[in-house]
């Protein structure tokens, strides 16, 4: 059973944005979206959960996981307005526009991380979940995207050099940890 996509917004979509959507969901197991009734695109995203949310945060969230409650499925809400940043400058709506594709895939791979662990996966204990879903869409991710890329120039020429831009990656990782646990204690 394909996941419906149901487009609530008034913001102009980049073009064929529902088949990148179906190409990303079609790229994980089957297992992990069962369960997983639609795909909600809407401007903003307005949830009575988030009542208690400061102002900022509500108009900055990109997409919002629904659990099954009663007969209603779970769902996934989508915010374009907070991807695509309509009411900005033509260049300001530029980067986005450009990462759209790429942005729409993590978080995708994100909800569906979040689906999976909250409702498949009973081993992974509450306190674990979000490192869990990190890692899933990390993994996917990267997956996803080097298929994307498999006849891409810019692939083949960055290629080699993948390993070391990973290395550097995780040893700037490791001395921002080491700054913020510094401020920490003082």
């Amino acid at each position: 059973m394909a996941i419906k996509i149901e487009n609530a917004s008034k913001v102009e979509l980049p073009k064929n944005t529902e088949g990148e959507i179906d190409k990303i969901v079609g790229s994980v197991p089957r297992e992990h979206i069962r369960g997983v009734e639609k795909i909600k695109l809407v401007d903003y995203i307005t949830d009575p959960r988030l009542k208690n949310a400061p102002i900022q945060q509500k108009n900055d969230l990109p997409a919002l996981y629904h659990p099954k409650q009663g007969t209603q499925n779970a769902f996934f809400e989508i915010a374009l307005g907070v991807l695509l940043k309509p009411h900005e400058s033509y260049f300001n709506r530029m980067m986005p526009k450009m990462s759209f594709k790429a942005n729409l895939a993590t978080i995708l791979f994100s909800l569906i991380g979040q689906h999976y662990y909250l409702t498949l996966r009973h081993s992974v204990k509450r306190s674990q979940i979000e490192g869990q879903v990190r890692q899933y869409t990390e993994k996917n991710v990267r997956a996803w995207s080097e298929k994307q890329q498999v006849n891409s120039f810019r692939a083949k020429i960055f290629k080699p050099f993948r390993p070391l831009l990973e290395r550097w990656a995780k040893s700037l990782n490791k001395k921002a940890a080491n700054a913020q646990k510094k401020t920490a204690k003082s």
